[in-house]
This record gives structure tokens, C-alpha cells and sequence, in this order.
């Protein structure tokens, strides 16, 4: 029975009824792919929007198998197009249950030739012509890439303490820094004292070393005196050949909002100088591949003319001739030309920034130039060498800023500022006083004018974190500004390589909830035509509303204010999304499903930002996430739906990042903060009783449980850690044995064991939000991976039942349930369950679910109105009817639709 638009629902559900008969029996499913598995082949690899080349860093990615065709530790060799191999390092990332390997990452080093596409087969690898060297004492670690060698100290507040190209001193005293206010600005008669921190190193450890990729974390606390503020984690990371260090910064805030304001957050190294004042270069880069170059003492402009040997070499950044061959009208007055020994670029906003310069602290500043946006680049040196140093998503970020002080010596200091001194301080206070929400009714209560769940002490931002990446790289000569230009555009979209669509889908990874892209079907044509739209039209609004920011980058909002022709940004639990509904999950499945590089770099930075600033990884409300508010931390809703390892892990098995594999294994032990922040506790859910111990917590079987079921999988994926494989396995057995199997919806966790108590017959708990926050897609996978029948038997009856008619439900649960929501959304739990029965009914019946769009969108259009002033305050594009939750849902409910019953829309 193939899905027809035409046919009424009635006549559909009541045929479908009577071809239905016996369905809560779910003895029939199709059962495994029982397919003898091919061994591992070659795997093509395409550059995602860069490439590796001779003057960039290499790059690290993941790449999946399907289980058993890859045994473990078997050798894998990478070739270019022309069967040429290239030297690669490889490690396993995850493994399946029989042993093989799910994914593996790769690692090559900076080189060129590497032409199109590159392939990973299995085959024993040449042996490496060239490796990082790493040694390690009490006191530092020493690594030589083959091009520059840079010394780690693991006590004190430098972390760099020296970095050499060629036994030539390039930087050194590698610190991190940090200013704090007491106030967030001075009101009349009133001063701000201003404290400043040093980086201390706590701990370091060498997390890899070689042969072609090293990565050195290196751990501590921000400390001035007595007091210590933001714990910190960097990683730096070096490359056989290249002559860059990738630094991933990230702080956790520990401070008191109200009284600790942080006004400056930034790396600082020393820069050792000794060529001439007129053969020292600074340069600044623009997005639109500007470049801003000067010398610290300029010959150009004159009154007096050296010549246009002397000029050419200097604008060029190039060794000038020997003074003595100046003119003496020139030469002799050298001293007389002021030299700038302090640069500033500061982006305040994400379409503003300005350089300023002067002579030396004391005097005032020139203005020298503005700009639009700026790629957040520089470089200060000499045609004998010099550093170049780099924020990622500069502008993006905002505030940022880039400093050098005093080039004019015979020591400088370049600082990377991820938050600009020259803005206003941080600001991180609660945006309202509470409003006399001082009781659990009256918060009840406001939450039905705004969509706020508020609770006082539940709005600070203890435990957030943030993460940004930055780049040296120390280089043999003054760079052209071509070069520099490439070095920037590198640093803004690192190389990376990935998979085709097709092989991602048929490796089975993620649940399969995905397929590529099938343009022979006319109706899948016009499915993908419209999640191209949707994507496109959100992607065009971070920009057009400036979604930007040091806290906001990366997210995106709620819901629109049709009035106001504006997201509601400042209107409670309708403004910031924190990944509600699974808005990180669509990304993601989308990317898969196309391999398009804009979809991965959205995609990407939401990770970044949901997984840093929307959780809390200290303090009590860690490692929980925040629900959606007008601050990212301000809900009372501390949830694990929204700090769930399930919206981690594309990234970190494409990427193989370390600080994401950090944020999910954050994620195993978070059972235990549902005993003190409990989710339901303002509606009379209490800690379980009796129990002196604290080893009992109730969960639910939806939005708690799938957040752990994603990151006990992980954890136990990555490492073989038995623990969590039995406290997974346990907690799938004891749902699958509760008296409605899911439908049961919550019960008792003994934390020890991951075994849920039996709850009460006859119960009844469902909600529509249990399943759209990665329970879904975990289950799924978690089928896939583990033989647990009675689990996948509980699991597929829920997706079965769920949008199922009130006489299906009464027939296998004794009792219809109440009105749900969300069905379009849920009709992809029908397309699986469909696909595990191999039932072309049911999956007629998902098409339907979804094409009817009760509670969804109904008729999708891709009608797009664009308003200017003075209508608006300036030009955007406004979407009719357009909701990120929608969106979301409906972008995943058609990919797995598509996945799991595609060959049924006809």
C-alpha cells in the first residue's frame, strides 16, 4: 500500500487498520542483515573546502567502517589520485562489538602535490621517512617538527618558553593572560580597579607524539597573588614539516558575575627583535584578503625621497639596501622619523574594526586604517624571520583583538586577545531581578507569558565554558601579502578531509538514520529541495541577524516575532535555542546526507558553542546543559538533553578534536547530578526514598536516558571501558522489562549498576518531547550495535505506537494514550519501525504522518519576503512561519524518513 496524498486520512488509517492486524506482537521484525560481510576496501577522500598544501598546517580526520570489515590494528595506507602513497599516522577511534574497527583518524603532515582526492585502503604503509621528535624531563618537553622546535614548560606561567626556526629565537615566555574589573563601568565618581592574571600550569601531558602529529594539553588556573580565576585547558598542536602551532584555549568561568567583570582574555608571547627599525614589518589581515603592511619606522611618504630601491624593498617586506647607500638626505636624518612601536587591531563588532598605532606608551594613538571585517591575522617580524599569529572566527568572536607592543625594542609582545581589552568588560549577570518569582507556582505561572523557566541562583554562568582556536606560525621571511592572505583563509577553514555521502550511509554508522542524496526520485528531489532551502534560509539569517559573538557564536534562535520582524531575542524561553528539538542533529544528518562544506562549518560551530557555553562543567549544576533562554546559562532547566554526547560525537569521530572527546566523557557520570537537580522537581518529582547512600536516581526513559545512553556508548566505543558497556546493556535489559517497556517512561537507576527498578503496572508515562532530543537516532544505533532483542522489541513498539490509533494503543497497552504532540516529527519513529518489521504498510503510514504535518509544517513553502527600512532597521529576508523547533524536526523526520522508508514514496 503505497502512500497517496490524494487519499483521504480516514479511508487510509482504516485500510491500514485492517492490514494491520496483530501489530502490537512485533514478532514479525525483518530481523538483522544477516549479509556476509565484504572486508574493508579502499575508501575515497574528497577536501571538504581546503586543502593541505606545502605552506599550511596538516590536518587530522575520521573516517568510519562498516562492522567487521576492518580487523583491529590492521595497517591502512593513504594514496593520491596518481597511486602515490603519502605518509600517514592512524589510531582508533571506536570499535564495534565484535572487535573491528568503527572509526579510525588520520593524521598527514603539511606537503605538496596532493592533488584531488585521496584514497585509505587497507595495505602496509611505507615506513616514515620523517618524524616529530618529542623528549620529556621533570621540568619541560622539547618537540622538533623538522622546521621549528618549541620547548613546553609543565611548572610556572610560561607555557611556551622558547620557539625557534633554524636555531634562530623567534618567540618566547608563551603566557596566558587575563584582566578582570571590579565593576563592569565606572558611574560618575566612581573608579575601576583592574586586576591582572598570568596562566599557572598545573599539569601537562603529552597526548601524542608522533610520528607525524603531537598533541601536548596542558592544564591550570588563571592567578594573580592570593586569587585564582578561570580554570583553563590548552592543547597545542604541531605537525612533521610545518612550521605552525594550532592552539586550542579554552576557559571554564568560575568567577562571581557580580563582582568579577573580565575585560581582556589572550595569549602573549615575547618577540625578540634585532634588524633595523626600518626592516621590522607589521602586517594585519582583512576577510577580503586586504592586508595592512608597515614598517615600525617608515621611508615611504618622505620629504626627502631614499630612492625606489629603498621604498619597493620595504613596502614588499623585503631586506632594504644597506643604509649607506641612502641618500645622505635621508640617511642622516634616520633618527628623526618617528618609529610606531605599538599596533592594535580591535574588532569590536562583527562588521567593524579599526587599527590604531603609536610611537610608545605615553603618547596618543593614530587612527590607521578601518575595515569591515577582518580575518583576524598578523605578523610582526623581519625579512630574517618573524611570527605570524592568528584568531580563528576573529570576527565572528567578537570582541577580539590583536596587539603588538613595543616593536620598537629589542623585545616586543604580540597578544592574541579572544576577548578585546578595548571593549566593555564581560557582563554576565542575569538580565532580570526575578520579578518575585520566589516560589515554584509563581515560576509555573510566568512561564506561561514568556516560555521562561526561572529560579533564583539558576541564571549564573558558573561552569560554562568557552573554546577558541588560534595559530602560530614562525616563518623564514616577511610573507607577501598573498601569503598571508593563505596563511589567514587556512586558519579560518582548516584543511580537512572527508567521505562520500554514500559510503558514509552504507557504513551504518549514526543508526543509519540517513541516506546521500537520490536525485532519481522526483519526490526525494523535492524533499531535498526544500531541506536545501531550510538550511540555506538559516544560514543567511545568522548573518543577516548577526548571530555573533564570544558567548553566541554558533547558536542560533528559538522562534520569530512575526510583529517585530525579529527573532525574540529578548522574550524569555524563545530567544537562544540551546539545541532544542535536536537542531544540532539536523545539521549534522544533513551534512551527511550532502557532504556540503557550509552545512559542516554551521554544523561545526554550533558543537562548539552548545557544547562549551550551553553546559555547565563545574559547579552544581554540572555537567548538565541549560534549556533555551535569552541568556545561554539562564534557565532554571538544567537538563542532560541539552549537554547529551549525542549532539558531540559527528564531530569529534570526523575530527578526532580532543577537547569534544573531553565534553562527552564530561557527560558518563551526569546520572548522579539528577539526584540533587532534579529535572521534574517543580512539579513534584522528589529523590527516590530510602536511600542512605545516594546511589539510586529517577530518570526518565527519554530526554535523561538517551543523554546517557549516548555517552555511555561513546566512552565504552573509544576505550573498551567494560563499565560502561554492562551499565548500558543493564539499562536497555531493565526498560525493555518495565511493564509497558518505554511507554513506561520513567523509573528508579541503581547509579552503580545502570539496572532500572521495576516501576508500577498498569503506568502510563509518554511524552512528546522524550524521543526528539537524540533517543531516536541513540536507539537506533544502539540496535545496530548490540544484540539485545527484547530491547529493540520494546524500542520499535514505541515507534510503532507512538503516532498509532487509539485502538492500536489500547490493543497492546491496555489503554489508549493521551493526545500527543509533535507527530510529524515522530513519523520518522515509524519509518524505523517500519524498516525493522520490513512492513511497506507501516512505512506508507510514516509518509503520511510526515506529509500531513500535524504539529510540524504543514505545507512547506520556500517563500521568502525581504523587508528593508523603514520597516525594519536594515534589510533581511523573513521566512512566513518559520520555527527553528519545526525546522529541525522536519529536516530530520524527512532524512529519516527517507532512510528508513524510502523506497515507499512514490
Amino acid at each position: 500500500m503505497k502512500y497517496n496524498p490524494n487519499v483521504s486520512r480516514r479511508k487510509f488509517v482504516k485500510s491500514a487498520m485492517v492490514m494491520a492486524a496483530g501489530i502490537p506482537v512485533a514478532s514479525s521484525f525483518a530481523g538483522k542483515n544477516k549479509q556476509k560481510v565484504k572486508a574493508a576496501g579502499p575508501v575515497s577522500l574528497n577536501w571538504l573546502d581546503s586543502k593541505v598544501t606545502a605552506d599550511t598546517i596538516g590536518t587530522t580526520w575520521g573516517i568510519p567502517w562498516p562492522k567487521g570489515a576492518l580487523k583491529k590494528d590492521a595497517p591502512l595506507l593513504l594514496e593520491n589520485q596518481d597511486g602515490k602513497q603519502i605518509p600517514v599516522q592512524t589510531w582508533q577511534t571506536a570499535q564495534w562489538p565484535d572487535g573491528s574497527v568503527k572509526w579510525t583518524a588520520h593524521a598527514i603532515a603539511t606537503q605538496g602535490n596532493l592533488g584531488g582526492k585521496l584514497v585509505i585502503k587497507p595495505g602496509k604503509p611505507g615506513a616514515f621517512a620523517k618524524q616529530i621528535k618529542l623528549s620529556e624531563s621533570s621540568n619541560s618537553i622539547d618537540i622538533d617538527t623538522g622546521l621549528i622546535s618549541c620547548k613546553i614548560n609543565k611548572t610556572g606561567n610560561r607555557i611556551i618558553e622558547t620557539l625557534q626556526r633554524g636555531g634562530r629565537t623567534t618567540a618566547q615566555n608563551g603566557r596566558l593572560v587575563l584582566q578582570v574589573q571590579d565593576k563592569a563601568s565606572a558611574e560618575a565618581g566612581e573608579s575601576i580597579q583592574t586586576d591582572f592574571f598570568d596562566g599557572d600550569i598545573k599539569s601537562v601531558t603529552v597526548e601524542q607524539k608522533g610520528p607525524l602529529r603531537a598533541v601536548i594539553k596542558v592544564e591550570g588556573i588563571h592567578k594573580t597573588g592570593s586569587r585564582s580565576l578561570l580554570p583553563f585547558v590548552v592543547r597545542l598542536y604541531f605537525y612533521e614539516g610545518s612550521d605552525a602551532i594550532k592552539i586550542m584555549h579554552t576557559i571554564v568561568y568560575d568567577a562571581d558575575e557580580n563582582k568579577d567583570f573580565i575585560s581582556g582574555i589572550g595569549l602573549r608571547l615575547s618577540v625578540p627583535l634585532t634588524d633595523e627599525l626600518y626592516n621590522r614589518h607589521v602586517r594585519f589581515t582583512a576577510e577580503d584578503k586586504g592586508v595592512f603592511a608597515e614598517a615600525i619606522r617608515g621611508l615611504t611618504g618622505l620629504r626627502r625621497d631614499p630612492g625606489k630601491a629603498v621604498k619597493d624593498a620595504q613596502t614588499e617586506g623585503k631586506a632594504t639596501p644597506a643604509v649607506d647607500t641612502f641618500p645622505a638626505t635621508v640617511s642622516k636624518r634616520l633618527y628623526y622619523i618617528p618609529a610606531f612601536g605599538d599596533y592594535t587591531l580591535f574588532q569590536p563588532t562583527p562588521d567593524a574594526f579599526e587599527i590604531q598605532k603609536r610611537t610608545k606608551n605615553g603618547h596618543a594613538w593614530i587612527q590607521s586604517a578601518y575595515g569591515g571585517r577582518s580575518s583576524g591575522t598578523g605578523y610582526l617580524g623581519s625579512p630574517q624571520g618573524g611570527i605570524s599569529f592568528g584568531i580563528r572566527n576573529f570576527w565572528q568572536s567578537h570582541p577580539a583583538q590583536l596587539d603588538i607592543r613595543n616593536a620598537h625594542t629589542d623585545l616586543a609582545d604580540v597578544t592574541l586577545w579572544v576577548w578585546a581589552p578595548k571593549a566593555s568588560a564581560m557582563d554576565l549577570r542575569f538580565y532580570h531581578d526575578g520579578m518575585g518569582q520566589d516560589t515554584f507556582e509563581k515560576q509555573r505561572d510566568a512561564l506561561e507569558i514568556t516560555y521562561e523557566d526561572y529560579e533564583p541562583e539558576f541564571g549564573r554562568p558558573v561552569g560554562v565554558a568557552r573554546t577558541s582556536e588560534m595559530q602560530l606560525r614562525v616563518l623564514a621571511a616577511t610573507p607577501s601579502s598573498e601569503v598571508l592572505t593563505d596563511i589567514a583563509a587556512a586558519i579560518q577553514n582548516p584543511p580537512l578531509l572527508i567521505g562520500d555521502a554514500s559510503y558514509y550511509a552504507n557504513t551504518g554508522i549514526f543508526g543509519g538514520a540517513f541516506s546521500a542524496v537520490d536525485k532519481t526520485n522526483p519526490q526525494e528531489v523535492k524533499l531535498e529541495s526544500q531541506l536545501d532551502f531550510y538550511f540555506n534560509y538559516y544560514h543567511k539569517q545568522v548573518d543577516e541577524h548577526k548571530w555573533y559573538g564570544f558567548w553566541n557564536y554558533g547558536d542560533v534562535m528559538h522562534a520569530y516575532d512575526q510583529d517585530r520582524h525579529v527573532w525574540r531575542y529578548d522574550v524569555g524561553g524563545y530567544a537562544w535555542d540551546n539545541s532544542e528539538l535536536s537542531t544540532d542533529l539536523w545539521l549534522w544528518y544533513y551534512f551527511l546526507r550532502t557532504g556540503r562544506s557550509d552545512v559542516f562549518r554551521m554544523a561545526e560551530a554550533m558543537t562548539r558553542h552548545t557544547g562549551e557555553v550551553d553546559v555547565h562543567h563545574i559547579g552544581p549544576f554540572s555537567p548538565l546543559g541549560s534549556r533555551h533562554n535569552v541568556m545561554h546559562w539562564g534557565c532554571s532547566a538544567k537538563q542532560l538533553r541539552i549537554s547529551t554526547a549525542a549532539n558531540r560525537r559527528f564531530y569529534y569521530y570526523l575530527t578526532a578534536d580532543e577537547r569534544v572527546g573531553d565534553l562527552m566523557r564530561e557527560q558518563i557520570d551526569a546520572d548522579r547530578t539528577l539526584r540533587t537537580i532534579i529535572p521534574g522537581r517543580k512539579i513534584g518529582q522528589k529523590a527516590p526514598a530510602n536511600d542512605p547512600k545516594g546511589e539510586l536516581a529517577s530518570i526518565s526513559f527519554g530526554t535523561d536516558w538517551g543523554a546517557l545512553a549516548a555517552a555511555w556508548l561513546t566512552e565504552w566505543e573509544r576505550t573498551g571501558n567494560e563499565n560502561m558497556k554492562t551499565k548500558l546493556l543493564n539499562s536497555m535489559k531493565t526498560i525493555a522489562g518495565q511493564p509497558h517497556g518505554f511507554f513506561t517512561g520513567v523509573s528508579t537507576m541503581d547509579l552503580n549498576t545502570g539496572k532500572f527498578i521495576q516501576a508500577e503496572k498498569g503506568k502510563l508515562s509518554v511524552s512528546h518531547l522524550s524521543s526528539v532530543f537524540g533517543l531516536t537516532e541513540i536507539c537506533a544505533e544502539l540496535i545496530d550495535v548490540f544484540d539485545v532483542p527484547e530491547f529493540e522489541k520494546a524500542w520499535v513498539l514505541y515507534c510503532q505506537l507512538y503516532n498509532g490509533t487509539a485502538e492500536e494503543q489500547k490493543a497492546a497497552l491496555g489503554q489508549p494514550l493521551s493526545k500527543l504532540n509533535l507527530r510529524q516529527g515522530h513519523s520518522r519513529l515509524t519509518a524505523y519501525a517500519a524498516s525493522r518489521k520490513n512492513d511497506p504498510k507501516l512505512a506508507n503510514r510514516a509518509w503520511e504522518e510526515f506529509f500531513e504535518g500535524d504539529a510540524g509544517i504543514k505545507n512547506p513553502t520556500q517563500t521568502v519576503k525581504q523587508l528593508k527600512g523603514p520597516e525594519v532597521l536594515y534589510a533581511i529576508d523573513e521566512a512566513p512561519g518559520v520555527s527553528t523547533n519545526a525546522v529541525a524536526q522536519w529536516g530530520l523526520a524527512a532524512m529519516q524518513c527517507l532512510a528508513y522508508a524510502g523506497k515507499e514514496l512514490k
